[in-house]
């Protein structure tokens, strides 16, 4: 349904007066209902748009292109007086032309229909009272409230209420997510269920569904090296066409041979097998929650055989969690170790933190306020918890402070964070950052796609490298590397002759993320460094993206290449050798013509529905 309103909207209206015209003068001369001038009229009217846009494209741009072809055939088909044979020509070509049109509006109507769009107004919440206003009146901080089945105007926070929310929009996740107090919405999503009173963090070119619609609207506009290729093949071929026309002409003299000459030879279906292709393969994949900045990265990504992760936050989750605690100090539980460590951490900035005091809350321990709390850089802090002084760091901490830890971990995977109560060793809490859901199946599918190489690079000790990366199946891997290392390791791959692809946080990783022929970023919503380090962004921080990104690629790009030789090389061989036996005449010339365009068009939108 919508593939019809995009062929027949508005914006098409004079094309398709244009075919209908000068179709029905063909069909009224053939019948000798109207004269040869209403005909020739009708050929005027509809070659004119054709010829004006063949001139502005050579004396502007000095480009020879397929619009240039056919009113040269239509005008060597008048001269020739093959009258009726140049306007039913004409008619086929602006069918052709249409199609192409509609092709690519079509492909790009799909953006538009998969991002959605924006409401201008929002209900909001004023002194108690509810008011619609502009959204741009908007200012951060004020309330809007959303109900169900309406979208969410402004990326913010859930400040009231609960409800279920589609974001499809944004990262293309097919099952709705549940929203409460504090949660964070974003623009452009809709409320499927309940209301929200949602307060406002971003708005206008802020939001990230603002920043997604630049992105996919720069990735139109950015041409893969193959479609460069081609423009650059059909600018060479042009020339030779002319002169083997022209040499066609010199020896037969045959105007109807000359006309479906002209026909076949036309570049037309050359421009159209590669953008389209890249248009629809870019909707495809933003449909999916994946952002490719362009066509160039699309084709990178498929020939890419190497690809270096970094782990923290990309193959770990980058928030650590407690995996296990040794109480060493029997004359405590495991509750009041988690009192007191909880407490102390409570006041603590630092990442390890978090993981004690979420245990902490899972066990239902409320915390207190610490006495003479103070941070000791490097080593851990001390705290007066209920008159007792609690030491919590590393193992350097409690050499400093003569306290014996009797129990050495084995795990030397893990962080371990020492406790002592009143200068006695009280437990251990060992901490690590968790391997990311679905880590272990996106090497394997990557590994499956054709990549042959997959390394793992941290700054963390050889151990824990040692450990992740055996857990996700990764056999090379470098630890203790700083950003300017990782650099240094795809550099050294590319001088190998390798192209590199490099998934990462977006932002400490990215130097790397620009030195690697593509750079993927994980995860992009509230992160503007992310969207601009790399040039395939995942909006969700889900690994199997990773994966389909690599299999939209290769299917865009197998795609291309049937274009180029099915929709292109063969209809047009076999239609010159047809000509030039006699076989075909410029009026099925121009009918077999549809074809090639119809089969590009087909071939390159199967890549917004087809299973891949």
């Amino acid at each position: 349904m919508n593939t019809f309103k995009t062929f027949f909207s508005r914006q098409f209206l004079w094309e398709i007066v244009r075919i209908v015209t000068v179709g029905l003068a063909s069909l009224l001369f053939y019948l000798e209902m109207i004269p040869l001038p209403v005909l020739l009229a009708a050929t005027v009217f509809g070659l004119y748009s054709l010829l004006k846009t063949a001139i502005l494209e050579l004396v502007k741009e000095r480009k020879v292109g397929t619009e240039l072809f056919i009113s040269i055939a239509v005008i060597v088909s008048v001269v020739g007086k093959e009258y009726l044979a140049g306007s039913v020509v004409l008619m086929i070509i602006l069918i052709a032309e249409y199609i192409a049109s509609a092709s690519g509006e079509r492909a790009r109507a799909s953006i538009r229909e998969l991002i959605g769009s924006v409401p201008q107004t929002a209900i909001a919440k004023k002194d108690g009272k509810e008011e619609i206003v502009a959204i741009s009146s908007l200012i951060m901080g004020d309330v809007v409230v959303v109900k169900a089945g309406e979208k969410i105007p402004v990326d913010g926070k859930v400040v009231a209420g609960a409800g279920s929310v589609n974001q499809a929009p944004i990262t293309g996740e097919s099952v709705p997510v549940e929203k409460t107090n504090e949660s964070e919405v974003f623009a452009g999503t809709i409320l499927e269920l309940g209301v929200l009173d949602v307060q406002m963090t971003k708005a206008g070119n802020d939001t990230v569904f603002s920043r997604i619609i630049s992105l996919v609207e720069e990735a139109e506009n950015s041409k893969a090296p193959i479609e460069k290729l081609t423009d650059k093949v059909a600018s060479w071929l042009i020339p030779v066409v002319f002169v083997f026309v022209g040499a066609v002409y010199f020896f037969t003299r045959d105007v109807k041979l000359v006309i479906a000459l002209l026909i076949f030879t036309s570049p037309a279906e050359l421009g159209l097998a590669t953008p389209l292709v890249t248009i629809s393969a870019i909707a495809r994949a933003a449909r999916e929650g994946i952002l490719v900045k362009g066509g160039k990265f699309l084709e990178e990504l498929a020939k890419i055989k190497t690809i270096v992760f970094d782990k923290t936050g990309t193959l770990t989750v980058g928030k650590p969690t407690l995996n296990k605690i040794d109480i060493v100090n029997k004359n405590y539980t495991e509750k009041e170790l988690f009192y007191f460590a909880a407490t102390a951490e409570n006041r603590s900035s630092h990442p390890l933190a978090n993981a004690i005091i979420v245990r902490a809350e899972e066990l239902g321990v409320t915390l207190s306020v610490p006495t003479d709390f103070e941070v000791i850089k490097g080593k851990g802090l001390s705290a007066l918890i209920d008159g007792k002084k609690v030491l919590l760091g590393n193992k350097t901490l409690m050499d400093d402070h003569n306290t014996a830890v009797n129990v050495n971990s084995e795990n030397l995977t893990d962080t371990a964070i020492y406790m002592a109560i009143d200068n006695q060793a009280a437990g251990i809490f060992y901490v690590s950052d968790a391997i990311r859901p679905g880590a272990k199946e996106m090497i394997g599918e990557l590994r499956k796609s054709g990549i042959e190489n997959i390394i793992m690079l941290t700054g963390d000790n050889q151990q824990t490298a040692q450990h992740v990366s055996s857990q996700l199946g990764i056999t090379s891997f470098k630890a203790d590397m700083l950003p300017e290392d990782k650099i240094k390791v795809i550099r050294e791959l590319q001088a190998k002759g390798e192209k590199v692809a490099m998934v990462g946080d977006g932002i400490n990783d990215a130097p790397a993320l620009v030195q690697a022929n593509v750079g993927i970023s994980m995860g992009i919503v509230g992160t503007q460094a992310a969207m601009e380090a790399a040039d395939i962004v995942l909006v969700e921080d889900r690994l199997e993206k990773i994966a389909r990104s690599k299999a939209i690629s290769k299917k865009a790009f197998r795609t291309i290449k049937e274009n180029i030789i099915g929709g292109v090389g063969v209809v047009h061989v076999v239609g010159i050798t047809l000509v030039l036996m006699g076989v075909l005449g410029p009026v099925q010339a121009a009918i077999i013509h549809l074809l090639p365009d119809t089969l590009v068009f087909l071939n390159s939108i199967k890549l917004l529905r087809v299973k891949i």
